[in-house]
């Protein structure tokens, strides 16, 4: 068997305290630094980006849209290859390459006019398409393997305590991902565009080093049981397995993975394409900018507190009610954004988005190794992920054709509740495979 602390000097046999802990801390960290490839990373860089690279709005959109649909079809890979080598190395290598995509974006101009002298073409479609390459690199490797590799792997040191654990990694999670932009505003303000994601790169690279010294694939590798305790002598040469584990061609057979999927991807459609056009959806109804942008801090405060609560209650709880509940939660949001002119619209988006966020952090994270045991956990993650990605690749998109075609965000609701309805339909004969 390969050394399970190959180039580091940290053994967690000599913990003081289970070393489940110690990668629960750098697990949320590692999802922590993936932020630069989330859309909520991105987005703040968005009008400096496009207007150096001479791009507008549309076409700055529509590379990211491609750029992220493409990494989708990536992704499942490396689900495999975090099955294969663990996510010690996956994470490691991914923290790398985006630290170096964010580099080359912080050359992005450079490169575009080298490409263009190069070719001797003048013409927006050489940084569209030089976007779109670094928008593929940075989201296959921010938010597709550094956020799977580094969530799995904390799942993978936990059971009965699954859902404790990550309702402590959710909370932190979710507080980091409120406060980057205001943190990358201050970079790019303090620093420009450019040295602010060379600043970003520079502190990836550094916590790749803290990947390789303190991520660790599973607790069986240092002779530990999940949630902390020794293996005994007579189990290490048939530890007891309580569960199944599905392949991704078995779990792809059962209804379950494919309506818990599906409802994970209108999550990230729906919120990923509201936050993208959140201020023209709320100018469209009467509000201003400083009202649009406010009404993230509702949602985050509901989206934490039902977090933390789910969580903790899905070690005791079937999962299933919580695919109803978000399918409800999603109704709530569709029929608020049809009633944004009015003040029950405005609670039931806030209540509808806060409510499937919260959920979205327990049931993408915890569901999976209850559902389908946690050999093959990265192939089926990653899967599910390239369903997230294209969901959220899609989304502004069709959230911009809806508004320019019929002349308002409203009829978006329409397609959300058809789907919804659909996955209403296909709960009922939902069942733990296990």
């Amino acid at each position: 068997m390969i050394n399970p602390n190959k180039f580091s000097i940290i053994n967690p046999n000599k913990s003081p305290v289970f070393y489940g802990y110690v990668v629960l801390l750098f697990g949320s960290i590692g999802v922590l630094a993936s932020i630069p490839g989330q859309t909520v990373g991105v987005s703040v860089f968005t009008d400096p980006v496009k207007d150096a690279l001479g791009l507008t709005r549309n076409q700055f959109s529509n590379a990211y849209m491609i750029g992220t649909f493409l990494s989708s079809f990536f992704i499942s890979r490396a689900g495999r290859w975090f099955d294969k080598f663990g996510a010690r190395f996956v994470a490691f290598f991914a923290a790398i390459l985006l630290g170096f995509s964010l580099v080359l974006c912080s050359l992005s101009v450079n490169i575009s006019n080298f490409f263009s002298e190069l070719l001797n073409v003048q013409s927006a479609l050489v940084p569209f398409l030089v976007i779109t390459v670094l928008f593929f690199l940075i989201r296959f490797s921010g938010q597709g393997v550094i956020t799977m590799s580094s969530r799995n792997m904390i799942m993978l040191w936990f059971d009965k305590n699954r859902g404790k654990v990550n309702s402590i990694s959710s909370i932190g999670v979710s507080l980091g991902f409120s406060v980057s932009p205001i943190f990358f505003n201050y970079l790019i303000d303090s620093n420009g565009w450019e040295k602010s994601w060379q600043i970003l790169a520079l502190c990836l690279f550094i916590f790749s080093f803290f990947i390789l010294q303190f991520y660790r694939n599973k607790p069986e590798d240092f002779n530990l049981k999940p949630d902390g305790s020794k293996i005994k002598q007579t189990e290490i040469i048939n530890v007891i397995q309580p569960n199944i584990d599905f392949t991704l061609s078995e779990a792809k057979r059962t209804r379950a993975f494919w309506i818990i999927g599906l409802i994970l991807a209108f999550n990230s459609f729906f919120i990923t394409g509201f936050t993208f056009h959140v201020v023209s959806i709320f100018e469209s109804q009467g509000f201003s900018k400083s009202q649009a942008i406010s009404i993230f801090l509702p949602i985050s405060v509901i989206a934490i507190s039902v977090s933390t609560l789910c969580n903790i209650l899905s070690d005791y709880i079937k999962h299933k009610i919580y695919v109803l509940i978000m399918i409800i939660s999603g109704f709530l949001a569709s029929i608020g954004l049809c009633l944004l002119a009015q003040p029950i619209g405005v609670y039931l988006l806030i209540s509808g988005l806060g409510i499937l966020g919260g959920l979205f952090a327990v049931v993408n994270a915890v569901t999976w190794p209850k559902y389908y045991g946690r050999k093959h956990l990265g192939a089926i993650t990653g899967k599910i992920m390239s369903f997230i990605v294209i969901a959220s690749a899609i989304a502004p998109t069709i959230f911009s054709y809806c508004y320019t075609i019929f002349g308002s965000y409203s009829y978006i609701s329409y397609v959300n509740m058809a789907l919804l309805i659909v996955l209403f339909i296909g709960f009922f004969k939902v069942k733990n495979p296990q």
